[in-house]
């Protein structure tokens, strides 16, 4: 795919937004990867900052509901159910292809006179090149173009809504504050009108989001947890190590005390330092003719957020706005006091010795099918009553990575050798195919690749 001009594309205000953010900050982007661990382990915070106050307008709002970019469907249905916020997805359920980009950013435009109803932003993540267009015979950076489109055609909201997903050190904080920063200076807007939400979805930002925080406390207003690309970073990051591998999906819920050490920590970070904690996306799919199961598990799921001491999350689908209703309405969010959780205790999943036939297959067929769907422009699918997206996506080529790359023994005998993955994996598509040969790219890799939205990319020749 050749990437067009970016100028052609883009109406003008945003276009003279996305042109000055450029301009001042393409050298700090190209940079970020290349910030060391050690520069954010080296901060040393004062003990008694704060962040400015929550809005008032967020206080006593439960439910957020996911909507894939250009959705407006779905968007309207939230409407109609009196969903308390709707966050406008351009990450996980969203498939970044130039007609979805060019709908998005329509849809976007188009949502500037719709009121009552808090909209938020969730931009591309930093990392991520805009595959289909160039300016000025450079990259153009994702992020900043979504949130160029963004600011330009609701600054009239105060304050306007962001969530700022994949953090995974103070330098990509630092990194967004000062983008935000001026981004209000060229709008003349007053400062502290962007109000972020950062996301600790990534095993590093688990142990750096007070420093992440910090770096964007002049404007923050809370953490937002996401578990499935917590796994995924955890997989990712220490997956290359010797010894036992993680367990199925199934086997990772929020039953385990390492994910219960991952969900308090949030709240414990935001009632020091005055922030609101909101809970994951509840990512079940009722079925139409039985949906009581799915919401059930969904209302228990979220009532253990509230006794965490979250005071929001997210709806995955409009169908289960009543769902995160009910478990909100039971008892107020409790306040928590202070706890920390070490690397040892975030880390200390359940290891295994050996995986079932049926999880390997499972992991094949969300990989598999998500990546076909991805391709064709569609950014979240509904598989077997649940909800994935690229999250769910990343973290089963993980697994399947760690389990090949380690040889895991499997429960019905033999091993995960390259040679049984390619065998099981043609079970289900053909290496040819775009799904497949983009799984067989990063699950037999020497290293865990960091996001699969670049390896694919490379793959068709697209300039990153």
């Amino acid at each position: 795919m050749t990437p067009g001009l970016l100028e052609d594309q883009l109406d003008s205000k945003s276009l003279g937004l996305y042109a000055a953010l450029h301009r001042e900050f393409y050298g700090i982007w190209r940079a970020l990867s290349t910030v060391e661990d050690s520069e954010a382990r080296s901060l040393n915070l004062p003990e008694d900052w704060q962040l400015p106050p929550v809005p008032d307008e967020l206080r006593g709002r439960t439910v957020e509901l996911v909507v894939t970019a250009g959705d407006d469907a779905t968007l309207r249905e939230g409407l109609v159910l009196n969903v308390d916020a709707v966050m406008l997805d351009f990450d996980d359920t969203f498939s970044p292809t130039r007609a979805g980009v060019l709908r998005a950013y329509a849809h976007l435009r188009d949502l500037s006179h719709l009121e009552g109803t808090p909209l938020m932003l969730r931009p591309r993540p930093h990392y991520l090149p805009e595959f289909s267009f160039r300016f000025t015979g450079e990259t153009v950076i994702a992020s900043l173009l979504d949130l160029s489109v963004f600011l330009a055609h609701h600054r009239h909201r105060s304050p306007l809504y962001l969530y700022l997903p994949k953090l995974e050190r103070p330098a990509e904080a630092r990194f967004w504050n000062q983008v935000l920063r001026r981004a209000e200076e060229l709008l003349s807007l007053p400062s502290g009108t962007v109000r972020p939400c950062l996301q600790i979805e990534t095993w590093s930002g688990a142990q750096l989001a007070e420093e992440m925080l910090f770096e964007l406390r002049e404007r923050a207003y809370g953490l937002n947890a996401g578990r499935w690309d917590y796994v995924f970073s955890l997989v990712k990051h220490l997956g290359q190590e010797a010894g036992p591998v993680l367990p199925e999906r199934a086997r990772l819920g929020m039953d385990q005390p390492c994910m219960q050490a991952y969900a308090r920590l949030l709240p414990s970070v935001c009632v020091r330092r005055g922030g609101r904690a909101v809970g994951g996306s509840a990512a079940l799919a009722p079925d139409p003719q039985d949906p009581q199961a799915a919401l059930s598990a969904v209302t228990q799921d979220k009532r253990r957020e509230v006794a965490y001491g979250y005071q929001a999350a997210w709806a995955g689908l409009p169908s289960l706005i009543p769902a995160v209703r009910e478990a909100f309405s039971r008892e107020p969010p409790q306040a928590r006091g202070a706890q920390g959780a070490g690397p040892e205790e975030l880390s200390a999943f359940p290891p295994v010795t050996s995986v079932p036939l049926a999880a390997v297959r499972e992991a094949l067929g969300i990989a598999l099918d998500y990546f076909a769907a991805w391709h064709a422009g569609l950014g979240v699918i509904v598989r077997e009553g649940r909800i994935e997206d690229t999250a769910t996506a990343e973290l089963a080529r993980a697994q399947l990575w760690q389990w090949v790359h380690h040889r895991v023994r499997l429960t019905e005998g033999g091993t995960l050798s390259p040679q049984r993955y390619r065998e099981l994996r043609e079970e289900h598509a053909q290496e040819k195919s775009f799904a497949g040969e983009l799984l067989d790219t990063l699950v037999l890799a020497d290293t865990c690749a960091d996001y699969f939205p670049l390896v694919a990319a490379r793959l068709r020749g697209w300039e990153i």
